[in-house]
């Protein structure tokens, strides 16, 4: 009895939050582009600090106005600075946390076994529909817009798109076959049963990727260690595995 009155003791003193069955989140708001790499960073971070991200996937320009109508979340990761600079304006994030985090870059994607076509073949009629985000909210498609009129071929192409909510339902198009290529994020392209090609930078605008602190949040210092972690090295680290470009 007594090693069992010591052993409950020491359980208390170590673990108080695994004692009272209380687990440690923290909110994420993050851009669909990093679908894969966030959630490998987020393991990373869970097991080196006891402290889960929960994580919400979706294009930027919703989930800023989410965050600006009051959406609970702590941390911020947007695709497009520009997003997170009217939040700012709006204080929604808090503006000394701001700052861009990566660079993203987009690519021509098929399934396997079709032929891989450059940005300007995809105005040929072997070519019938292309996936891209919605630009009106994605940065992601705003940037495949800029590319293909860059390319001088939006004319020819324009009746063939199909806009995905984010840029990871525009892949799911292209892996459905509901589209025979599609202009997607670099960072989620590397998906089995997916073919790609980049496309060149000066075709459009930067694709700059950054973060912040959430005004509303409750959670500031975690908010902060983990957008450190994001930014150290072993974050740093997965975000060049998946192709994004660091600051």
């Amino acid at each position: 009895m007594r090693f069992l009155r010591t052993a409950i003791a020491l359980l208390f003193f170590l673990s108080p939050a695994a004692a009272f069955g209380k687990e440690r989140t923290i909110t994420v708001a993050a851009a669909s582009d990093l679908s894969y790499a966030l959630k490998e960073i987020a393991s990373g971070y869970e097991l080196d600090t006891g402290v889960r991200p929960v994580i919400s996937f979706g294009s930027t320009g919703l989930l800023a106005r989410q965050i600006a109508e009051g959406a609970p979340f702590d941390v911020f990761l947007s695709a497009d600075l520009r997003y997170m600079e009217k939040l700012k304006d709006l204080e929604g994030v808090d503006r000394d946390t701001v700052e861009v985090y990566a660079r993203g870059r987009i690519v021509v994607a098929v399934k396997d076994g079709a032929d891989l076509p450059s940005i300007k073949d995809l105005a040929g009629p072997g070519v019938k529909k292309i996936a891209i985000a919605n630009p009106a909210h994605a940065p992601y498609g705003r940037a495949a817009e800029e590319a293909l009129k860059s390319a001088g071929v939006w004319e020819a192409v324009r009746e063939k798109l199909v806009f995905g909510e984010n840029i990871r339902q525009a892949l799911q198009f292209v892996e459905s076959g509901n589209a025979e290529a599609g202009i997607i994020a670099l960072s989620i392209a590397g998906t089995p049963g997916i073919n790609y090609a980049p496309i060149e930078e000066s075709l459009h605008s930067p694709i700059s990727q950054a973060l912040g602190v959430v005004s509303s949040s409750t959670k500031k210092g975690e908010a902060a260690r983990f957008i450190a972690y994001l930014k150290g090295p072993n974050g740093s680290a997965i975000l060049k595995k998946y192709g994004f470009v660091l600051p």
